[in-house]
């Protein structure tokens, strides 16, 4: 596959951006190979500055579940550019964008609309500890609810692909009122509340972690967090910004029946332009100024090219809601082909699958990268990492399952 084009810019990228990106699992490090620079985007493709065409399954990091460039809210978005960029002042789009989200997520009552997951996390948790007056909060190991300096213990992402346990420049005192916790370990959790319980404001968990790849969902253990934050007064966020609209129309809590005290959104709610949100019941978030004294602002938070992006994707995914199962289909197809061929050819390799959403870890990190390398080669565009996930977006055909698990089979073959 030809990368001049490619090869030339990202050399000039280098010049002007810090290695050549703005976040790290974009460098490609982890595969050995140079990065997909990407011109353009239509339906479940993207192409490159070569013209070289690929089955996308990266797709934005989750953000594009329409796929690329999805027509009609391409035609809204332009409708919507006409009336002005930005106000910093609130819009007929926000209202209509969280209407939606109330009625998808009926535990919600208010909104509070953010510029990235990052910045929803960070309002949570400071409305968490403002609601319940401690300091203290609970995450999991190897989980990743963005790059606040207090979260960026043990967690997941970037900070696995590039080795890093916790990003210098963190303070031992930014991540000294976070205890971080052993997925699925119960004892440890009842030994940390035991101790520490009247000062845990809240517990944070990715349902479905995304960003150490694929981290299947445990529905006991989730309920079993549901009970004793119960017990001891503290909230239960859960970080959904990955999997807000991922499975169903609306949370992952409705698949599970644990009802959180605060959610988190992003990605898909703003169809691929930035956004994040959190949202819970009136009594929590009457606590977020201007009503309480919980502070959190942004100059362009609600901004409307955004919220109508949200908008007309969250209308359309409406209307497939009852499809969501024709996702989850092509995506088993996928994975139980791509396994057998695997057994097969007694090739180590584990695929952590859930409904839509899969990711790769072979036994050696270099037999990942050869089967990368091949099936980028090939025009198989998958996240350049182990801790990454891949995607499927209501764009994807049979056909392009087909050819994946085809060249797949090829990859195996050189393996």
């Amino acid at each position: 596959m030809v990368k001049r084009v490619d090869r030339r810019l990202f050399r000039e990228a280098k010049k002007y951006l810090v290695g050549g990106v703005n976040s790290p699992v974009r460098s490609f490090n982890y595969v050995g190979t140079i990065p997909v620079l990407a011109e353009k985007g239509k339906s479940a493709y993207l192409w490159d500055y070569d013209n070289n065409k690929y089955i996308d399954y990266i797709l934005g990091w989750g953000s594009l579940i329409l796929g690329h460039s999805q027509p009609e809210v391409i035609k809204d978005l332009k409708k919507t550019l006409n009336s002005g960029l930005s106000f910093g002042l609130t819009n007929e789009k926000e209202i209509e964008l969280a209407k939606i989200l109330k009625n998808a997520l009926p535990f919600i009552e208010k909104i509070r609309f953010t510029n990235s997951g990052t910045e929803a996390v960070m309002g949570a948790l400071r409305l968490a500890r403002g609601c319940t007056g401690r300091e203290k909060i609970v995450k999991f190991e190897n989980s990743y609810h963005g790059h606040a300096d207090y979260l960026l213990a043990k967690a997941g992402s970037g900070l696995l692909t590039q080795g890093i346990p916790q990003s210098l420049g963190v303070p031992k005192d930014f991540t000294k009122y976070t205890i971080v916790a052993p997925f699925g370990n119960y004892e440890i959790i009842e030994k940390i509340f035991q101790k520490d319980g009247k000062n845990i404001a809240a517990i944070i968990i990715e349902p479905i972690g995304g960003n150490s790849g694929v981290v299947l969902p445990d529905f006991d253990f989730l309920k079993f967090l549901r009970q004793i934050t119960r017990k001891y007064g503290t909230l239960f966020i859960f970080d959904e910004v990955i999997t807000g609209f991922r499975f169903n129309f609306g949370s992952i809590f409705q698949q599970f029946a644990v009802t959180p005290d605060l959610v988190c959104l992003g990605k898909i709610i703003g169809g691929g332009l930035p956004i994040g949100a959190y949202g819970a019941n009136n009594k929590i978030m009457s606590r977020l100024s201007p009503q309480g004294k919980v502070y959190q602002a942004s100059t362009f938070s609600g901004n409307p090219l955004a919220m109508q992006a949200g908008i007309s994707t969250l209308k359309i995914l409406e209307k497939f809601k009852d499809n969501y199962v024709m996702l989850w289909s092509l995506a088993d197809l996928l994975v139980s082909e791509i396994e057998s061929k695997t057994i097969a050819r007694k090739i180590n390799l584990k695929i952590n699958h859930f409904q839509n959403m899969f990711s790769f870890r072979f036994k050696e990190k270099k037999q990942f990268q050869k089967f990368y390398k091949f099936m980028l080669n090939e025009g198989i565009l998958f996240a350049p990492s182990e801790f990454e996930a891949n995607f499927l977006s209501f764009a994807h055909t049979e056909k392009d399952i087909m050819h994946t698990i085809k060249t797949a089979e090829r990859a195996f073959d050189r393996l």
